[in-house]
C-alpha cells in the first residue's frame, strides 16, 4: 500500500537535479529524507546544507524530532554555518530550499507568522526566521505540508510572512507548481483525486493539464528504506 508518507518524499527528490545545492529547516524529516533519497538515486551530486551546518552528512540517523542535531554534523563531509547559508543564498547560491508554512495562498504566499489579527491573533506562529530570508533569495522555493485542508490552502493569508521564488508545494494528495505567478495543480497523486484536492483546497484550482503523480518505482522504495530505515519521513503522520 502506497503511504502518503512515501509519496511525498520521492515526489520532492523528484524536484531535486543532479548538482544542486539544497537547504532544509528544522523539523523537517520529508525534506531531509527526499534529500538523501535524491542523492542515493538520481542526484548523487547534490550538496545537503541543514540547520546545524553539516554537508552532506552521511547516513544520518535522527535521534529527535529537530532534524537539526548532531547527527547531521558528526558525520558530515564539512560544517557550513547556518548564516553562511544565508549569505549563500543572497547571493544567489543556493539552488534550492525546503521550506514550510501554516497557510499558503495561490500566488505563493505563505504565513507562518499568525492566525488571525495580527495584534489580536487565535494563535501566534513561530514567525518567519529562515523563510522570511529564503524564499525571497534562494533560487527556488520548495514549500511542503503534511495536511491539506482550505484552512491551510487559502484564499487570503491572514499574514504574509514571505512571498517569493516558490515553484512547488508539495501536499500528501497533490503536486502544485507556479505559472505564470499562480499556484496550479501539477499532478494529483494516485492516493489521492481531483475532486478530493478541489475540495480540500479554499481556492478555484487551475491546471494546464490533469495528469496523476508517477508512483515510485520498486529502486526508489528500495533505496528510500536504505537511507531511512528509521521511517522518519511517516512521524507527521503518526
Amino acid at each position: 500500500m502506497l503511504r502518503p508518507c512515501d509519496m511525498m518524499a520521492v515526489c520532492m527528490a523528484r524536484l531535486i537535479q543532479d548538482g544542486d545545492t539544497v537547504f532544509h529547516g528544522v523539523s523537517s524529516h520529508l525534506p531531509m529524507v527526499a534529500v538523501l533519497l535524491a542523492k542515493a538515486t538520481h542526484a548523487p551530486n547534490a550538496v545537503h546544507l541543514n540547520i546545524p551546518g553539516g554537508v552532506d552528512p552521511h547516513r544520518p540517523r535522527l535521534q529527535s524530532f529537530t532534524s537539526a542535531g548532531g547527527e547531521l554534523t558528526d558525520p558530515a563531509e564539512a560544517i557550513f554555518p547556518l548564516q553562511e547559508v544565508f549569505d549563500l543564498s543572497m547571493r544567489g547560491g543556493l539552488d534550492l530550499a525546503f521550506l514550510s508554512g501554516v497557510q499558503f495562498d495561490n500566488r505563493g504566499g505563505v504565513n507562518a507568522s499568525v492566525i488571525g489579527d495580527y495584534r489580536k491573533p487565535k494563535v501566534r506562529l513561530p514567525g518567519g526566521a529562515g523563510s522570511a530570508v529564503l524564499i525571497p533569495t534562494a533560487r527556488r522555493a520548495i514549500l511542503w505540508r503534511t495536511k491539506h485542508d482550505p484552512r491551510t490552502f487559502t484564499e487570503t493569508l491572514d499574514f504574509v510572512t514571505a512571498r517569493g521564488n516558490v515553484s512547488d508545494i508539495v501536499t500528501p494528495l497533490c503536486a502544485f507548481t507556479v505559472y505564470k505567478g499562480e499556484l496550479i495543480v501539477k499532478s494529483v497523486h494516485p492516493t489521492s483525486s481531483m475532486d478530493e484536492v478541489a475540495q480540500s483546497t479554499g481556492f478555484p484550482l487551475r491546471y494546464l493539464t490533469l495528469s496523476t503523480t508517477p508512483p515510485p518505482t520498486e529502486a526508489e522504495l528500495r533505496a528510500l528504506q536504505d537511507v531511512d530505515p528509521d521511517d522518519t519521513r511517516n512521524l507527521e503522520f503518526r
